[in-house]
């Protein structure tokens, strides 16, 4: 991903919050025959307070991918959409597109047992919750030897990025009776990209 410095995204809260709010990310490595794709979804470490995530892969796909062994791409795709040029006024202009996106690289360790089984526990009580009426990995009729038997068809892994490319481009280059064009057009058809827009606008108005 080409960085544009006044697009850059640093701030380690932010990126926090980019991951926690989008953990279905895209992994990418270098396989024996090309490149190679999976999905699923990630958390943060919760023991953790960098950019370190945990999350899980279905055999062979820790194959696939080499995991654990080559370096691997994490894509976190947030709020993205269309920007039509009308919205900037009576000038010439073209379309573009918005978005929040971050690249985290490393090599992963792999987890132990336990540990993956823990993993996985946090990604079920993530989604499921935990209200009476919530199904969690050991709710019946699941049992300790079903969970068992579950894990070991899956790896776990923790990465701690040794590098980092972020970008929110969120019309930061336009004037801000534009920007605020931008999001009344974006309310109805993309609300989750014309809230991240008036939460940057709104950042960079502070003293």
């Amino acid at each position: 991903m080409r960085q544009n410095p006044s697009f850059a995204m640093t701030d380690v809260s932010e990126l926090r919050r980019l991951i926690d709010h989008h953990p279905w990310v895209t992994l990418v490595s270098q396989g024996d025959t090309g490149l190679v794709a999976s999905h699923y979804a990630v958390l943060l470490d919760d023991d953790r307070h960098d950019l370190t995530i945990v999350g899980h892969v279905g055999k062979p796909d820790d194959a696939i991918l080499g995991l654990g062994e080559k370096e691997l791409l994490v894509v976190v795709q947030g709020p993205h959409g269309y920007i039509t040029p009308k919205w900037y006024g009576d000038v010439p202009a073209v379309p573009t597109w918005n978005f929040v996106s971050a690249h985290l690289s490393g090599i992963p360790e792999l987890l132990s047992p336990a540990e993956n089984l823990r993993v996985l526990e946090r990604l079920v009580e993530r989604f499921e919750g935990t209200g009476d009426e919530a199904r969690g990995l050991y709710t019946l009729p699941n049992d300790v030897a079903f969970v068992e038997r579950l894990e070991q068809g899956t790896v776990g892994f923790r990465l701690t990025p040794t590098r980092v490319t972020a970008k929110r481009k969120l019309s930061q280059n336009k004037a801000p009776e534009v920007v605020d064009t931008i999001i009344a057009g974006l309310t109805e058809h993309n609300p989750a990209l014309a809230a991240e827009m008036s939460r940057a606008a709104a950042a960079r108005v502070r003293p």
